[in-house]
């Protein structure tokens, strides 16, 4: 976990030294405002078209080289845009074209590494894991902004760009030497995974019956008609190990990493296989995981407080600047002020949030509610003293609610599902992001700064208490498609035994 963190440490500041020099350089290249804006809506676009597809190949690819691929490729990309900056051959087009690359690719890689450093820990530190993620997010953002400023001063735009290239390339290469927290103290998160669990648990059961099936046979026997998924379904059926997965059901069955490119366009993970982009877990399972996730009240309650909380209450660079400059009569460098408070707060928030072991919705709608009041007060804030008093327990509030947020959203839905569950919050996230900022805009050119922050505030009160409501229904959660299918095809005596749920 300590590699995984100092790597991602890295990627943090070479990308927020890119976001701090990226809209600078449109600036400098088009002189229009609106060219910059359009840039970041073309690379937020894929987010919220692709990212359901997104999450369903990192639930069917194996983690660890899904990451490894996307932040190479990322990488490349910052890499080419260094180039075409570096000899004046970047255009208004391929920008854009870059930019849409690049949010294409996000949308495997974000929930493949948010998802791989849970793989790293024991299920028992997953949220200490996702606190830590948090802090080094904040880390690298205070490092990242500020050596951007350095690094164009000496070397030019193009330095921000190769920096970034450079941390991909280092996360790429640290991933494979990853060890991952042993199979049996976390869930099995891939379709590979489970593969195994599902073949160490028929062969179990096959040593056991009378008869004497082969431990070998009994592994072929479990991927019956071919479907590439185990008979039981469920993650957590067995704990397998890789060897017994390439002993039986590797072996017999094909349903591993072998020389025939099993994860190539034609094998059983690949595109036109059963776990490909026509299979259980592509574009097939992404109807699974809008399902799963409309029919569970707590993940519904939990988009339900964050996007209200992101469109009214987290646009303090928006709601803040506007108080700072206008009302309390302050300067561009108080706001900066403001701005360290916030970051300082928010790695204090989320040291704190790794205190919480078991956060639920009911905490993240709890600190959702108090950072809501707190905004209402900020909104009637006397001094610029005052407000900077308050901004750092709104700031602390603010990481924990997000922490825990993470935690349940990434704790929730069983491990096979959980790409996918991903892949329609980035979808919903990246919808609220872009639809967030125009509505506070306007609200508050409506009631002005003060009256922007207090309807904001009071608005998510009322949105979060309506869904502390909701997420007490109980959960009707789909039953997968291919468990009956899969489990039919199997001898009663080689089914493993299903797994426990992991819904209440």
């Amino acid at each position: 976990m300590r590699w995984w963190s100092a790597a991602n440490l890295v990627s943090n500041v070479g990308t927020w030294m890119q976001l701090t020099v990226q809209n600078l350089l449109v600036l400098q290249i088009t002189g229009s405002a609106a060219t910059t804006g359009l840039s970041l809506a073309v690379q937020a676009a894929p987010g919220l078209l692709l990212s359901l597809v997104g999450g369903s190949l990192v639930d069917s690819w194996p983690r660890k080289l899904t990451a490894s691929v996307s932040q190479a490729l990322l990488g490349l990309v910052a890499f080419a845009t260094a180039a075409f900056v570096a000899f004046g051959m970047l255009t208004v087009p391929l920008l854009m074209v870059l930019a849409a690359v690049t949010g294409s690719i996000a949308t495997v890689d974000n929930p493949a590494c948010s998802l791989l450093g849970n793989d790293l820990v024991k299920r028992k530190d997953v949220p200490s894991a996702i606190a830590l993620g948090s802090v080094v997010h904040s880390a690298g953002r205070l490092l990242g902004t500020a050596a951007a400023g350095a690094a164009v001063a000496w070397f030019g735009m193009a330095s921000a760009y190769v920096v970034n290239g450079l941390s991909f390339l280092a996360v790429a290469a640290v991933i494979p030497f990853l060890k991952l927290a042993p199979q049996e103290e976390r869930e099995a998160q891939t379709a590979h995974e489970r593969a195994g669990a599902s073949a160490s648990a028929a062969t179990a059961g096959a040593t056991a019956a009378p008869g004497g099936v082969s431990p070998a046979k009994a592994g072929a026997s479990a991927f019956a008609g071919g479907g590439g998924r185990p008979a039981g379904g469920g993650a957590g059926d067995g704990a397998g190990t890789r060897a017994e997965v390439r002993s039986g059901a590797e072996a017999r069955s094909g349903a591993g990493i072998r020389s025939g490119g099993k994860f190539g366009l034609g094998g059983k993970f690949g595109f036109g296989g059963k776990a490909g982009l026509s299979g259980k877990a592509g574009f097939g399972g992404t109807r699974e995981g809008l399902v799963y996730f409309a029919r569970n009240p707590r993940l519904v309650a939990l988009a339900a407080i964050t996007g209200i909380s992101a469109i009214f209450g987290r646009n303090y660079q928006l709601t803040l600047a506007v108080l700072v400059t206008g009302p309390l009569a302050a300067s561009a460098g108080s706001f900066s002020t403001v701005s360290t408070v916030l970051a300082v707060g928010g790695m204090a928030g989320a040291v704190l949030a790794g205190c919480l072991r078991k956060p639920s919705v009911r905490h993240v709608a709890l600190l959702a509610a108090a950072g809501a009041l707190l905004q209402v007060v900020a909104g009637f804030s006397p001094s610029l003293v005052f407000l900077v008093l308050l901004v750092a327990p709104m700031a602390v509030v603010e990481s924990v609610s997000d922490t825990a947020g993470t935690t349940v959203l990434q704790t929730e839905p069983p491990a096979h599902m959980r790409g996918r569950v991903l892949g329609v919050w980035r979808s919903a996230s990246t919808g609220w992001g872009l639809v967030g900022p125009p509505l506070l805009g306007a609200l508050m050119e409506f009631g002005g700064a003060r009256g922007g922050l207090i309807a904001g505030g009071l608005a998510i009160v009322l949105v979060t208490g309506l869904a502390q409501l909701l997420q007490r229904r109980p959960v009707r959660l789909p039953r997968p498609r291919s468990a009956a299918t899969s489990a039919a095809s199997v001898p009663a005596v080689l089914r493993p035994a299903p797994a426990a749920s992991t819904m209440e």
